[in-house]
């Protein structure tokens, strides 16, 4: 079973994405920003980004920090829809891909 870890600011996203993916059958591990990353392997971090432009790479510091092979998905209001997952953003995070809010399953 794969395991990942959502590093999210607000509690009903947070526990939507877990509950989405637990029941696509991932072990989920999800935290606040103010809490540390838990130990351990991941196979996927999702990370929220509140601030792309100014301190957003904190947090997936962060997270790169406690997983430093683990691929990131970077998550945000601030993205724009149309935003290409891959892009240079994401390279500009530092992270596999991003992808916008609001999202569906």
């Amino acid at each position: 079973m794969s395991s990942i870890v959502i590093h999210e600011a607000d509690d009903l996203m947070r526990g939507l994405l877990q509950e989405w993916l637990t029941a696509a059958g991932y072990r989920v591990s999800a935290v606040t920003p103010c809490e540390l990353p838990p130990q351990g392997a991941a196979d996927l971090a999702i990370v929220d980004i509140e601030m792309p432009k100014h301190a957003g790479s904190r947090a997936a510091d962060k997270v790169r920090a406690a997983y430093p092979e683990t691929p990131i998905i970077a998550i945000s209001a601030q993205f724009r829809a149309d935003l290409s997952t891959g892009g240079t953003i994401a390279q500009t995070l530092g992270v596999a891909r991003v992808i916008a809010k609001p999202l569906t399953r």
